[in-house]
């Protein structure tokens, strides 16, 4: 469906929080709508790029929209963490001066090729000899590549664990990383601690692992990755300060036995993407405290349906609900049973059909997730200046939609 675009201005300060929702829901759209907030995401690269004491790759995979891929590139992200040759296309077609690395640990020789003769891509990443002899190959014996050998650390601090695919452990590392040292014209370790890490400790202990690698494997390492999993606020999920995650890695990577010019990087994708988005969704029926909804596990509440992720909610009706707040489950539009969200999401009592509301949150991974299946998708794609339902990065630091119940302290 063609997707239509326009800027919404910010409402007085007493309803600026829901001034786009509200616009929206005057009109009566059929389908859902995205709502995009593009000082939301300039903020949160900022932030990263003056406060993250390394370099900040996006995680494309987060949320791959041009125009988001712009934003961050308008405050400061320039290097862009790409998981495929699709990905790497995307960013050379919208970013030409952007530098991408593929950072996949398992790849197509055709990919790895493409990605080095065609786009200038010169760092990999990779957790096995295989992986090691096939982007040489690939590479026609490149002598200026970036290889980054993919440690396996505990996902426990995690709402998500990416700890099982990928990674190699401490022991098995020690013949990966000579073998690599000796290709390579630098040497990186690069690690994931899970999706949405809730304590800094997840970092700190990583990088006790890594010390131990360089000390088993006596290398010169010239990079360290720490990659993704900062977290951003959702209902029930609030982390600690960013900064809190910076100060510990930094301490970290400086008692690190590395090169004395090793740079530190990281792969920021939810903390960059998480307050870009949301959705304004309609209640097409009530059944008790079941809501059956124009979007879903197939749309972009992919998370809340297959992991049980719980998103800030808020009714857009004016004049407001004074009902009290009562627990739903929602139903999406197709006719899977598994498109479920069970939530609970709280909204007023007093929910029906023919209501609109909110669904915050949403930048990271729920536009990445949308399908077409059965025939559903989305309809426009606004502009709004309002604030973020939640957010880790804003000067009131208790941003909050005061339905979720989830006052962010930082």
């Amino acid at each position: 469906m063609h997707k239509h675009h326009r800027a919404l201005g910010l409402a007085p300060r007493s309803t600026a929080r829901i001034a786009a929702g509200l616009d929206i829901a005057k009109r009566k759209p059929v389908d859902p709508v995205t709502l995009v907030r593009p000082h939301a995401a300039a903020r949160a690269a900022r932030f990263f790029v003056e406060k993250f004491p390394g370099r900040s790759m996006y995680a494309v995979k987060a949320n791959p929209s041009p125009d988001l891929l712009r934003v961050l590139w308008d405050n400061g992200i320039t290097h862009y963490d790409t998981a495929s040759i699709a990905e790497v296309r995307l960013v050379k077609s919208t970013l030409p001066d952007a530098t991408c690395c593929f950072m996949h640990p398992v790849k197509s020789p055709e990919a790895i090729a493409e990605a080095y003769f065609d786009h200038g891509v010169r760092t990999f990443s990779l957790d096995s000899m295989d992986e090691l002899a096939k982007i040489v190959d690939a590479t026609e014996e490149a002598t200026d590549l970036t290889l980054c050998v993919r440690m396996r650390v505990s996902s426990e601090y995690a709402q998500l664990s990416l700890g099982s695919k990928f990674g190699v452990g401490v022991e098995e590392s020690r013949e990966l990383l000579i073998a690599t040292r000796q290709v390579a014209d630098a040497l990186g370790i690069c690690f994931h601690v899970g999706s949405q890490t809730m304590s800094p400790d997840a970092y700190a202990n990583a990088m006790e692992r890594v010390r131990a690698a360089i000390v088993g494997a006596a290398v010169t390492v010239d990079v360290i990755d720490v990659g993704g999993g900062f977290p951003s606020v959702y209902p029930g999920m609030t982390p600690p300060p960013l900064e809190r995650f910076f100060e510990t890695i930094h301490r970290a990577f400086e008692s690190l036995p590395v090169s004395y010019s090793a740079e530190l990087w990281a792969e920021p994708g939810r903390a960059l993407s998480a307050e870009y988005a949301s959705v304004v969704v309609r209640v097409e029926h009530r059944r008790g405290a079941e809501l059956f909804i124009n979007d879903g596990a197939y749309g972009t509440l992919f998370d809340a349906a297959h992991i049980g992720w719980k998103y800030p909610v808020q009714l857009l009706r004016q004049p407001d609900s004074d009902a009290r707040d009562m627990d739903f489950s929602f139903w999406g539009p197709t006719c899977d049973d598994i498109d479920h969200m069970k939530g609970p999401f709280p909204l007023p009592a007093d929910t029906k059909a023919g209501d609109y509301f909110e669904i915050g949150m949403l930048g990271a991974y729920g536009q990445a997730m949308r399908t077409g299946f059965n025939g559903f998708g989305t309809g426009e794609t606004v502009i709004a200046a309002d604030e973020p339902m939640l957010s880790v990065y804003s000067d009131d630091r208790h941003v909050a939609a005061e339905r979720t119940g989830n006052v962010v302290t930082l």
